[in-house]
């Protein structure tokens, strides 16, 4: 009798500590994502509002975009960490393949969306660029992260409704995905703005492109502070999409 109690004794504590391990990396998840869609919500603020340089805005977005990028990447871990079998001690798992599985699909491909980002602010530094080469080199891929986001958006609202996309609004996971949907639609439309138009040399719309980028980010920032409430277990995660 004493061995059977002793195993489960030790499964119950690996159990209790795969459940705090996928608290902390939802946290940092979340913790990336508020920071990001806080900073591009300043970048967006400055550039409309005619504050500090250019070179500013820039490093603004440049920053926010790399913790864009770190929660893009923490939220793959912690679906790979999430298919750990409870009770069974394992490793962190930094990578996995597992293209049928909607969650991880959703964080793979909100990830590649901010890299896609990442390219398009290094980009943006780059001075005397021609309108065709700027809309190669700064919208193009700007636009496909933000085709990868509502993609990702889809997916994830996919994952959390079951298969079928509906409302749950008993579930904060789906809360953090559908808020976040809303900055994905809102970065799309100021991402379709930013086309430099070759005969003007400017922007479609600038002010959708400061004003969609503004609200967009806020709506990922508070997706971030609505997923640090959550508790993601080894059988549900909160994927952002970022989004």
């Amino acid at each position: 009798m004493g061995e059977p109690a002793q195993r489960r004794d030790f499964s119950d504590s690996v159990a209790v500590a795969g459940a705090r391990r996928l608290g902390h990396i939802n946290r940092v998840a979340a913790v990336a994502f508020t920071i990001g869609g806080s900073l591009f919500a300043l970048g967006a603020a400055f550039a409309q509002l005619g504050v500090g340089s250019l070179e500013t805005v820039n490093i603004t977005y440049l920053v926010g975009g790399f913790f864009f990028s770190l929660g893009g990447y923490t939220s793959i871990v912690l679906v790979n960490m999430a298919q750990v079998a409870p009770g069974t001690a394992r490793r962190m798992r930094w990578w996995s393949f597992q293209p049928h599985h909607l969650g991880w699909l959703s964080a793979v491909v909100l990830f590649v969306g901010t890299l896609l980002f990442a390219v398009s602010l290094v980009a943006a530094f780059a001075s005397g660029l021609t309108p065709r080469q700027s809309n190669g080199w700064i919208w193009f891929p700007d636009i496909l992260g933000c085709l990868c986001f509502l993609v990702s958006g889809h997916l994830a609202l996919l994952d959390v409704c079951g298969g079928r996309i509906g409302v749950r609004a008993h579930q904060i996971d789906w809360w953090v995905v559908a808020v976040n949907q809303i900055g994905s639609v809102l970065f799309f439309l100021a991402g379709l703005a930013a086309f430099t138009r070759p005969a003007t040399s400017r922007a479609v719309d600038i002010g959708l492109v400061n004003w969609g980028t503004f609200a967009g980010a806020v709506c990922f920032a508070f997706g971030g502070l609505i997923q640090v409430f959550d508790k993601p277990t080894p059988t549900r995660t909160a994927v952002q999409q970022t989004s």
